[in-house]
């Protein structure tokens, strides 16, 4: 996966503390990552997928 380009942001609640970063400016893609870890493994997730998981977490 290509991630040239990715902006890479992180969630306002996470007030400074290290957790997830997202990057939903890529083409048919949202890639979830470890901010401790930028060098690390990456998620894709489709952003379908991404909306729905999102979504569910919000009714929680």
């Amino acid at each position: 996966m290509d991630l040239t380009g990715a902006i890479w942001r992180t969630a306002v609640r996470s007030a400074h503390v290290e957790c997830v970063e997202v990057a939903d400016n890529l083409p048919g893609v949202v890639a979830v990552r470890d901010s401790k870890d930028r060098q690390g493994p990456v998620l894709a997730f489709t952003p379908q997928t991404w909306r729905a998981f999102v979504g569910r977490l919000k009714r929680r």
